[in-house]
């Protein structure tokens, strides 16, 4: 039977480069990275399989290629490169080529690769946001802060649904794109998922690997890429910032989903004032204590240029940090306003910049960075899976 070739598409390192790649044409694959790469148990041939990919054009292999997500971007690799070329920087230019790659919309390539159309795009959905808002906005209290009143909670109740169901739509179908490519590459069916008591209970391993131990507990980010960082406090370490974001974005998300049902059985109204040890309200304080917290110095630190994976910076990486800020700025700026003896005119309009912004936040996330805080989770999960069937002897 004759063997069946993958297509080669020429022009793929090229394309990646307009994601913002590092220059690895001097790449000769000494395998110093390799070497190098804190990460490297995992698989012998990460970095340098991923810019071999790249540099013969194998497009299908790197969007099927599970290491991709593996990388932290600590910069070892590209600290100790003979030739200079910069595969720290091209792997997360790699990152955003498969976002794009995955989305059939083409928009996650449009926020990426056009960076003044991008800009135009998301000054104009605040707008719009806004201005949809506003168009239905009622009286401003001037005793208490009735937020309610000014926007009804139903407007932005429903057009949360219709935002949600936009983002799950797109993002199942780029998680399903990926996750069924590194499936056939892997030999992974679903058979060796939930075919019976062992798969299964690989799967769950699986599971509490990518999700509560990397995910959450940021462990291989914390245990095997913060070498350069042990002589800075840990409040200001890379990866507890990260931590911080991902557990803040976490539970704002949760607080509000709470803070709605509460209110559908009566619990409780929406944004009414409750005291701080009232569970939902600590719980969105400190999350978007630890959010503010985290997005604060990643902007810091990417002004400065203070880490190497931060020594170049997209208009894409800028957007998400500026709406994470706002979104957790204007929503602390809420909570203060709303316990004020008397209520601030400025504060309906913080209200509706909160608003705007969080709406936008979520309808661009499956086509911005923050969609690797699901890609990432997939890959790691088949890195578990591959791990532990290996080590059963399981034929996939």
């Amino acid at each position: 039977m004759a063997a069946v070739t993958a297509p080669v598409d020429p022009g793929l390192y090229g394309d990646i480069r307009r994601f913002g790649g590092g220059d690895v044409t001097a790449c000769f694959s000494c395998g110093t990275c390799t070497a190098t790469c804190p990460l490297v148990a995992e698989d012998g041939t990460f970095p340098r399989r991923i810019i071999r990919y790249a540099q013969v054009g194998m497009k299908d292999a790197l969007l099927s290629s599970k290491e991709l997500w593996t990388c932290y971007q600590c910069g070892e690799c590209s600290d100790s490169c003979p030739t200079k070329a910069d595969p720290s920087e091209f792997m997360a230019a790699a990152r955003r080529y498969a976002i794009a790659g995955y989305d059939r919309t083409r928009v996650a390539r449009t926020m990426y690769t056009q960076p003044i159309l991008a800009t135009i795009i998301a000054v104009a959905l605040a707008l719009f946001f806004a201005l949809f808002m506003y168009s239905a906005h009622g009286p401003q209290s001037g005793e208490t802060l009735a937020i309610f009143t000014f926007i009804p909670e139903e407007l932005i109740h429903n057009t949360g649904i219709v935002v949600m169901i936009v983002v799950l739509l797109a993002g199942i179908a780029g998680v399903a794109t990926m996750a069924r490519a590194i499936a056939r590459r892997e030999g992974v069916s679903l058979r060796s998922v939930v075919g019976g008591r062992a798969a299964l209970g690989r799967t769950a391993r699986a599971l509490r690997f990518a999700v509560a131990r990397e995910a959450i507990g940021q462990a291989r980010f914390r245990e095997d890429c913060d070498a350069d960082q042990q002589a800075l406090p840990l409040l200001r370490r890379r990866w507890l910032i990260h931590a911080l974001v991902v557990w803040g974005f976490i539970g704002l998300l949760g607080a509000t989903g709470l803070d709605y049902g509460l209110a559908l059985v009566g619990i409780k109204e929406t944004g009414a004032p409750v005291p701080l040890w009232y569970p939902v309200r600590l719980l969105g304080t400190v999350a978007g204590a630890a959010l503010l917290y985290g997005t604060t110095f990643l902007i810091i630190d990417r002004y400065r240029a203070a880490t190497r994976a931060v020594r170049s910076s997209t208009t894409a990486d800028w957007m998400l940090l500026v709406l994470l800020w706002v979104t957790g700025a204007t929503g602390f700026a809420l909570e203060l306003e709303l316990y004020l003896p008397s209520a601030p005119a400025w504060g309906y309009w913080v209200f509706l910049l909160h608003v705007a912004v969080a709406l936008e936040l979520v309808l661009l996330a499956p086509f911005m960075k923050l969609a690797h805080a699901v890609y990432r989770p997939v890959a790691l999960f088949f890195v578990a899976l591959a791990r532990d069937s290996a080590r059963e002897g399981v034929t996939r």
